[in-house]
């Protein structure tokens, strides 16, 4: 009888366990849903609150009486429109430059075989393990000089422009770009270059044609986070560019903060409207993002 009872009791342990680990695991992630959320939800709030409601009260209440003029403000009344066409100037080339650039980098160092591979595919992922602050003052010199020769201007300095921002982001993105899709491409099967090359495809339509189309999953989350990083980067805008015709997006939130007070309100508004484009991004692409996100995580 006593053996019997202790089975039953650790027959009755061992179920509970499972229990505990689910509570647990479930706490953690319903604690981690929250401290994610949180801020999202105080910007969509503070946005459609007034700044006087704001000063008296604080954000983290619900808004006797909430408005949407506050977006209308910061449209009409900001450079929000020139600020968002400086950020998808800045964001498409410089994203489409970077994941095409390492779509085809990546392509030569999975298929090839050269001397000093190993070493170039070093030099060219070493981008990746030197911080931006560490090249901020070099770059901020470099392009607020202009590029001379003999005496004579080739390149005027590129301060206070777009351009520099998309140069950075696209060396920075060149590298990540590349060592994933050497990656991705090194996994897929040899034969299909060489059955390409024997049927007498070029380099360029094995490329564009097989490897390419089979990739479509990884390119994907390649390109909506490249556009996420490149969209919501703030230390770049905020050295390179002075003025409102160049400002990015993200740049000129911080540009509605006064000298002693800050428009709280009209801050939030420009960042939900901010947010609108990567949520987009996100919403078009999901199918293939989700699809490059859980490859390989299936044997068969």
């Amino acid at each position: 009888m006593a053996s019997a009872r202790g089975m039953t009791v650790n027959e009755e342990n061992r179920r509970e366990r499972p229990r505990h680990r689910s509570f647990l695991l479930h706490g953690f992630i319903l604690a981690m849903l929250v401290i994610y959320a949180a801020p999202i939800i105080g910007v969509l709030i503070t946005s459609v609150m007034s700044n006087a409601e704001i000063a008296a009260r604080g954000v983290w209440h619900i808004p006797e009486d909430a408005t949407l003029q506050n977006f209308f403000d910061v449209w009409n009344d900001t450079p929000t429109p020139r600020y968002l066409l400086n950020s998808f100037m800045v964001t498409i080339p410089a994203t489409l430059l970077s994941v095409l650039g390492g779509v085809m980098l990546g392509y030569v160092f999975s298929q090839f075989k050269f001397p000093f591979a190993e070493l170039l595919f070093l030099v060219v992922i070493a981008g990746m393990f030197f911080p931006p602050q560490a090249t901020l003052i070099p770059l901020f010199r470099m392009f607020n000089s202009p590029v001379e020769i003999f005496g004579f201007e080739l390149i005027p300095a590129l301060y206070d422009t777009v351009y520099p921002m998309i140069l950075i982001h696209m060396s920075i993105g060149l590298a990540i770009t590349t060592l994933l899709m050497r990656n991705f491409m090194s996994a897929l099967p040899s034969g299909l270059r060489e059955a390409a090359i024997v049927d007498g495809a070029g380099e360029w339509s094995v490329l564009f044609r097989i490897i390419v189309p089979l990739s479509l999953p990884a390119l994907a989350v390649l390109a909506t986070l490249q556009f996420t990083w490149i969209w919501n980067d703030f230390l770049w805008p905020l050295v390179l560019t002075r003025s409102e015709e160049a400002k990015t997006i993200m740049a000129g939130i911080s540009a509605l903060q006064g000298q002693y007070t800050v428009a709280w309100a009209n801050q939030a508004a420009m960042a939900v409207i901010a947010s609108i484009p990567t949520v987009v991004i996100f919403i078009v692409f999901q199918r293939y993002f989700i699809a490059g996100l859980t490859m390989g995580s299936v044997k068969e």
